[in-house]
């Protein structure tokens, strides 16, 4: 318990844009998925999002509240090949098919500043992104 709520506080500590962009991921990944949970994609994205959340906890584990974490959303790269190959049955002009599109934007562009930071980490920037009262 004390990893998740590690998890918590981290990310209301980072900067406000990307405490807007955790929570935008957030719904596209695991709140709206239940709105179309008759579809397969649907069921996929949820599931990969509470292993993604187990992941970043792990890593958390590890190494702290670092630049690590975004490892844990290593997952999407195979769902977003997965849903590019389902699109074409989902045509932009429903509300799923927006979804998907949208949902495989935002996580490939997290996966961009995932990956810089992964590779921040492993060039040895491994400090706290922030620093838990607890700790000081």
């Amino acid at each position: 318990m004390n990893l998740l709520k590690k998890l918590i506080s981290g990310c209301m500590r980072l900067p406000l844009a990307i405490q807007i962009w955790v929570a935008v991921l957030i719904i596209l990944n695991g709140i709206v998925p239940l709105f179309f949970f008759g579809h397969l994609e649907a069921k996929l994205v949820l599931g990969v999002a509470v292993v993604n959340t187990i992941a970043v906890i792990a890593l958390i584990a590890l190494a702290g509240f670092t630049r690590l974490v975004g490892m844990g959303h290593a997952l999407w790269i195979p769902l977003i090949y997965f849903l590019w190959g389902s699109l074409a049955q989902h045509p932009a002009t429903t509300a799923f098919g927006v979804w998907l599109r949208l949902l495989m934007a935002a996580n490939a562009a997290s996966l961009v500043m995932d990956t810089i930071d992964v590779i921040r980490f492993l060039r040895g920037d491994r400090k706290e992104l922030y620093v838990d009262e607890d700790e000081s």
